[in-house]
């Protein structure tokens, strides 16, 4: 889901930099891993800029009790500056300055704070201040700042925060997360019920690149879960996401989740209206060849309708020779002719001439 990721890093280092994000479009071209390595450079950048001026401060909020400290933060320094000031004191300290800070303001210094600095407060900061931030975060909209720190919140924090967000919340702060390894046990704290209105929620507020990215990050039992309970969504539901995906080129992000789907839910999924529409189908098959994820498009294509399988084989006959090759060079890689074979049966004659005298096919004869 290299696209996906891609758009949240750039959100993310927009947000850093303080930029608008259609200015860093060009980017889109970047692998994700380098727009994340560039931003994670661009932290070190940013925040270890004079770092001997903010450690002289801190020093001297030793000599403080905590609420004059606090007291300090808000009417001398400002969130920005309060935020810095935090990342340099002990983690004990600056939970004991938070303490007697308004929410409100703290919320607005955790926009500013160094990220790296984030797992160390919030392991002290009791349950009840991490809440109320999170829903004052929440209010605002501020998804950004909320995806820097739910990877680091106690099961128990989570708990009491994850009924009191709403659905596009959820989506919308999962889909930056900052840790995604976590993102399964958060998924895994849900039930049934919650994960199927957010992927309603997906629909109705064209949210399904979130979802996608979601479920990506999501490994393991909990992608699966989620996979099932979208594919029990209603029709209407089901055919959004295959246009949404269709209209965005999103196959690479969409195609391992309906992988997992069982063979009824994979059925129910491929009579989907839009499934049938050669245009779709056609960015479909060409999403394909270019990701190479044969394994998880053509058992789907063994259950699409008749004529819906004519189309897949007509696009795949229509290829030039460089498509047809890595059709052929895929299939083989990964041993799935027993899958395409009824394909090629329903290609036309000239088409299947050109796809054996193609050097990939031969090859294979050969060996």
């Amino acid at each position: 889901m290299d696209t996906l990721r891609g758009r949240a890093e750039t959100l993310k280092l927009a947000r850093l930099l303080d930029v608008e994000p259609q200015q860093l479009e060009f980017l889109a071209e970047l692998p994700a891993d380098d727009v994340r390595l560039f931003r994670e450079r661009a932290v070190a950048a940013l925040f270890d800029e004079d770092p001997a001026r903010l450690d002289r401060i801190a020093a001297l909020t030793k000599l403080l009790p905590a609420g004059a400290a606090a007291g300090i933060a808000q009417k001398a320094l400002g969130p920005r500056l309060a935020a810095a000031l935090a990342g340099r004191l002990e983690p004990a300290r600056a939970a004991d300055i938070i303490d007697k800070l308004p929410v409100d303001f703290t919320a607005r210094c955790c926009h500013h704070v160094d990220p790296r600095r984030i797992a160390a407060i919030m392991a002290i900061l009791d349950d009840d201040i991490v809440v109320r931030i999170a829903l004052v975060l929440a209010e605002r909209g501020d998804h950004l700042t909320m995806g820097r720190f739910v990877g680091h919140l106690r099961d128990s924090a989570l708990k009491s925060i994850l009924p009191q967000l709403d659905e596009t919340t959820l989506l919308r702060t999962g889909f930056v997360i900052d840790h995604p390894e976590r993102l399964g046990h958060i998924v895994e704290l849900l039930d049934d019920e919650r994960i199927s209105s957010v992927i309603a929620a997906a629909a109705d507020h064209d949210l399904w690149p979130q979802a996608m990215a979601v479920a990506s990050m999501a490994a393991g039992e909990q992608r699966a879960r989620i996979a099932s309970l979208t594919a029990a969504q209603p029709e209407v539901r089901l055919d959004s996401l295959i246009r949404a995906t269709a209209g965005q080129d999103l196959w690479e992000s969409l195609l391992p989740i309906v992988s997992l789907l069982s063979a009824s839910e994979l059925r129910a999924v491929a009579a989907l209206p839009a499934l049938r529409d050669p245009v779709v189908l056609g960015g479909l098959v060409r999403g394909v060849v270019v990701t190479g994820l044969w394994a998880d498009f053509l058992p789907m294509v063994g259950v699409l309708p008749p004529s819906a399988r004519r189309v897949v084989a007509g696009v795949v006959g229509g290829l030039d020779d460089v498509g047809l090759d890595a059709v052929v060079r895929g299939v083989d890689k990964e041993d799935l002719w027993e899958l395409v074979l009824p394909l090629v049966e329903l290609m036309s004659d000239s088409s299947r001439q050109r796809l054996l005298e193609l050097p990939a096919f031969r090859d294979r004869a050969a060996g």
